[in-house]
């Protein structure tokens, strides 16, 4: 897919720096669910992959709509539609043209997505802080539209053997 460098957020992928950083919010892991006694562990779960290109985050908003519709989870649409679509546009601006995963799942009355995308973690720790800093920076929507909903989000480095970064949103009923 066409991506201008411009578009790019990642500094180490783009071909011009932006200046310094403002203060952020260092990323952290997504929430581990404890299992609840008698539960099955069933429910929605979907996933697919998509192009890494901002034009998927359409196919996202479509999918992820009907597959909750389909399974009466209706008043979850609004806000995880708008939180696929926030994502997968940014993190296709992370790694443009390359794939990325979403997961999508209803368990324990929540709702919880996650996109991954193949951006490496940046072992120089400015480039690091910078590429953080934009990510989080880029995806202010989706933190009002979580906020508004009572749930929560964040990013963090995926486990080897993979690579790159998953970020996540739990929206409770």
């Amino acid at each position: 897919m066409h991506s201008s460098p411009l578009a790019v957020l990642c500094p180490a992928v783009a071909e011009a720096r932006t200046p310094a950083p403002y203060p952020h919010r260092t990323l952290r892991p997504a929430p581990q669910p404890a299992p609840r006694p008698g539960d099955s562990g069933r429910g929605l779960v979907l996933s697919f992959t998509l192009p890494g290109d901002v034009r998927s985050a359409f196919i996202g908003r479509t999918a992820i709509s009907a597959a909750l519709e389909v399974n009466g989870l209706a008043p979850y649409v609004w806000p995880a539609t708008h939180a696929v679509a926030e994502l997968v546009a940014v993190t296709a601006r992370m790694s443009p043209g390359r794939e990325l995963y979403v997961s999508l799942r209803h368990r324990d009355d929540a709702v919880r997505l996650l996109v991954w995308d193949q951006h490496p973690h940046h072992s120089d720790r400015d480039l690091a802080t910078l590429c953080e800093t934009r990510r989080r920076r880029a995806l202010w929507l989706l933190a009002a539209v979580v906020d508004d909903w009572g749930g929560e989000w964040g990013a963090c480095e995926a486990e080897p053997p993979q690579r790159g970064t998953k970020s996540w949103v739990v929206l409770p009923r």
